[in-house]
């Protein structure tokens, strides 16, 4: 099969198997970002952005993303936003073992996308969706809480 998408801002023609899932597509495409820990999407080490909302890619079938846009944590990286919410992470010691770490700021960039300022029941609900651990979560939350601070601030000083 041939599904067209847009894979972190790349128009791709992936070729794929017909049950295939977007974990195992993008690992074998060397997006290592992506991590496998369970088949049934529970720890959200899979987690993806399709059309800017956190999914689990080990539950998207391939043929369904035709036409939609995904993005992994490597198609990111670019992005001063995100690498300054990576920094708040790396700041507050959020990052331990760092197998989450990708599917917490992917689920993280998805809440932004949808509430631009959300409040620490926001945050706190969009990171159960990514199991951890080694850190829990009050370095994460704390982590969201800093950059939408900094953020903030940033945005008042501009105006």
């Amino acid at each position: 099969m041939i599904t067209r998408f847009q894979l972190n801002g790349a128009p791709v023609d992936a070729v794929h198997e017909p049950g295939e899932t977007a974990l195992d597509y993008l690992r074998k495409q060397g997006f290592t970002s992506v991590k496998f820990a369970a088949e049934d999407g529970e720890t959200g080490s899979d987690t993806i952005l399709v059309d800017g909302r956190a999914m689990n890619s080990g539950l998207i079938l391939m043929a369904t993303l035709g036409g939609r846009s995904v993005t992994t944590l490597e198609g990111l990286l670019r992005d001063e936003p995100f690498r300054t919410l990576q920094a708040a992470f790396v700041d507050s010691g959020a990052i331990q073992c760092g197998y989450c770490t990708p599917g917490m700021l992917l689920a993280i960039r998805g809440l932004l996308n949808e509430t631009p300022d959300p409040g620490e029941h926001e945050i706190r609900e969009a990171l159960s969706a990514v199991y951890c651990r080694c850190t829990g979560y009050v370095k994460p939350v704390q982590a969201v809480v800093s950059y939408l601070a900094t953020k903030n601030a940033k945005k008042h000083e501009d105006d």
